[in-house]
């Protein structure tokens, strides 16, 4: 694995940074959340400058309405709020107007209420924030710090979603952009970076920080017999997925898994914890199925998913077979990890390599219920001491190498460095 060494950078004062993304809490996006919060702990200045909540749901959340804008305060943390129009599903028309509508209001309404900054941390993508990011830049004179998170146009291809190439070259156009302003490039794999420096970024420019999850409440959960017997999950062999259900996982193929376990491992059970654009698709699909062996719970709390995880014998991650899914790493992995149970990496390359690497658990081919089947049937024949060695692995390899507390640190040591380099 690719080891990231902090730049060991000093600086006497705090920082000011600024979170520019697009979602943040109520929303369950929590890499910018967790990051402001572990940034505002450690003394540092932090504003967020958002949209109104409506991530998943393409509603706006409870309690919020679209005005011109709405600024909040959060411990130390303040946040401020844009409008924007509230989408998310199958149109990628609605999708586009959602994003450019944020990236239109950021740029204007939000550097009119923003502070100036010491540096801007862009939580990318859409690619639609090169245009406040830019605008930032220009008129503060502060440097970029972009968190690559997908690799856009290609991800929104492999799901299936963008199928017009002029879409597809109007975004490129974005993205390389956003690549020439930014002052300096986070990614969340090697093969991200790989990816970037082949589209003509220098090595020099691209810090590998693998993400986290917010281990303030993804933490293994004790005393959980209770809700394991309420659900009637007593006596089987619990195999969970938590997450977005999406087109990009391709969980149909773990109903067939399902099916084909259904007679030849009664004891198995498959959960689906979350929702997603796919999630009422593939639950009527179950039903029509005939499946006994699957159950479906909408989305939850952080601190309910853990509790549901920890009473698994084993987590899955799954993605479609696409080469971009190679070099990405589903953030579940993260917080599979830090649950410390075992994790069944139905996915290619850089996700496979660092649970396997870790010890955490074990590898198949995406989208090949075959290979699934075998690998569950491979857990199902070690003896629970084995699977809990196996989680224990992977939650001190999780906290002694992608805890926020360590992301962090690697985060505010590149923007001394480009502040000292901006001087």
């Amino acid at each position: 694995m690719e080891e990231v060494i902090s730049l060991n950078h000093k600086c006497s004062r705090p920082l000011k940074i600024l979170i520019l993304s697009q979602w943040f809490k109520p929303e369950p996006v929590y890499i910018p959340t967790t990051l402001a919060r572990q940034l505002s702990g450690m003394g540092h200045e932090v504003q967020v400058l958002t949209g109104y909540p409506n991530y998943p749901s393409g509603k706006l959340e409870p309690g919020y309405k679209i005005r011109l804008y709405r600024i909040e305060k959060e411990n130390d943390v303040k946040i401020i709020r844009v409008p924007l129009y509230p989408s998310h599903d199958y149109s990628s028309i609605k999708r586009s107007i959602n994003y450019a509508s944020f990236a239109l209001a950021a740029a204007t309404i939000g550097v009119l209420l923003a502070d100036k900054p010491d540096v801007v941390y862009v939580y990318y993508p859409p690619s639609t924030l090169f245009l406040p990011a830019m605008v930032m830049k220009y008129i503060w004179g502060v440097p970029l710090l972009f968190n690559i998170q997908d690799i856009w146009p290609d991800a929104i291809m492999a799901t299936g979603m963008l199928r017009n190439s002029a879409w597809a070259r109007a975004i490129e156009a974005m993205e390389r952009v956003s690549r020439r302003i930014a002052s300096h490039i986070i990614t969340i794999s090697p093969g991200f970076k790989g990816k970037l420096v082949e589209r003509g970024v220098s090595p020099d420019k691209i810090s590998v920080i693998y993400n986290w999850c917010d281990d303030s409440v993804i933490q293994p959960a004790e005393g959980c017999e209770g809700i394991a017997e309420d659900l009637g999950l007593n006596g089987k062999f619990i195999v969970t997925y938590a997450g977005n259900i999406g087109k990009a996982q391709a969980l149909d193929t773990i109903l067939e898994v399902a099916a084909i376990l259904e007679d030849r491992r009664p004891d198995f059970l498959f959960v689906f914890v979350g929702g997603g654009v796919d999630s009422k698709r593939l639950a009527v699909k179950a039903k029509q199925m005939g499946l006994g062996n699957t159950m479906f719970m909408d989305r939850m709390l952080a601190s309910e998913v853990a509790k549901i995880l920890s009473i698994s014998d084993v987590l899955l991650v799954h993605l479609r077979d696409e080469p971009l899914f190679k070099i990405t790493i589903p953030s579940k992995t993260q917080a599979y990890m830090a649950i410390g149970k075992p994790i069944l990496m139905a996915v290619r390359g850089d996700a496979a390599s660092l649970v396997e690497y870790a010890g955490a658990g074990i590898s198949c081919i995406p989208e090949d219920k075959d290979s699934i089947v075998n690998a569950l049937e491979r857990f199902f024949m070690m003896t629970e001491e084995e699977r809990i060695e196996m989680g224990r692995s992977g939650r001190i390899y999780y906290q002694e190498n992608l805890a926020l507390n360590i992301a962090a640190e690697r985060v505010v040591d590149i923007c001394y460095r480009l502040i000292e380099e901006n001087m």
